[in-house]
């Protein structure tokens, strides 16, 4: 318990000492969290700050986000074409529940012309874009990183960076009591290919629960 309220005294501190968030971020965050059932899944202030800082340090032309949720990670995304003068962040969420709640959030935000937000399978979808990616965003089913790591490979450019949310699943990566959970296994067999795969480089972030930075070799 000690540990728990030291990690959130840490995380308030380092959130008073970051870009402040704005209020349309501050209030998505708390519609996320008020009215869907799983409002920590929205990236929020820090990480959001992070995607934003990582897009204008990796200057990206278009951006594939795999896992929309409420919007907030693709606003923080946008916002950093934005500033580098990108083009296009393209953003797929395959839970057509969540459109109602996320499409407003996009539309209405200061970043809606640089948003492309599809409601389907990015797996099956993305490559009928024809476009290829400097960057992509990973924050879909666990279960299936590993297929979603192969169809997104081919479409992004040499240099470009794949991110990978939840890689460290809440500690439960290394906690033999979630050996049989499906999700867990996803994202350990996809731990495992990133860390095996010779074309890329790659750091997991202990940032949140686990942010996966993979740099493909030129």
């Amino acid at each position: 318990m000690l540990h728990d309220k030291r990690d959130e005294a840490l995380t308030a501190y380092i959130e008073s000492h970051i870009t402040p968030e704005d209020d349309y971020l501050h209030r998505l965050w708390r519609a996320t969290n008020i009215h869907t059932i799983h409002g920590r899944m929205a990236s929020g202030h820090l990480q959001g700050e992070l995607l934003k800082m990582l897009v204008m340090m990796a200057r990206p032309d278009n951006i594939l986000e795999v896992g929309t949720f409420s919007g907030y990670s693709a606003i923080c995304l946008a916002r950093g074409l934005k500033a580098i003068g990108g083009r296009k962040l393209y953003t797929f969420e395959i839970n057509d529940e969540m459109e109602d709640f996320t499409r407003p959030w996009l539309e209405g935000s200061d970043v809606a012309s640089f948003i492309d937000f599809r409601i389907g399978d990015a797996n099956i979808e993305a490559q009928k874009l024809g476009v290829t990616f400097d960057m992509a965003f990973l924050d879909g089913d666990k279960r299936t990183y590993c297929s979603t790591y192969d169809t997104i490979f081919p479409l992004m450019n040499k240099g470009g960076i794949i991110l990978a949310d939840n890689t460290l699943w809440d500690g439960h990566v290394v906690d033999h009591d979630y050996d049989h959970d499906s999700q867990t296994a996803g994202i350990r067999n996809f731990n495992d290919k990133v860390a095996a795969d010779t074309r890329v480089e790659n750091v997991i972030l202990p940032e949140r629960d686990g942010l996966t930075i993979i740099r493909i070799k030129q």
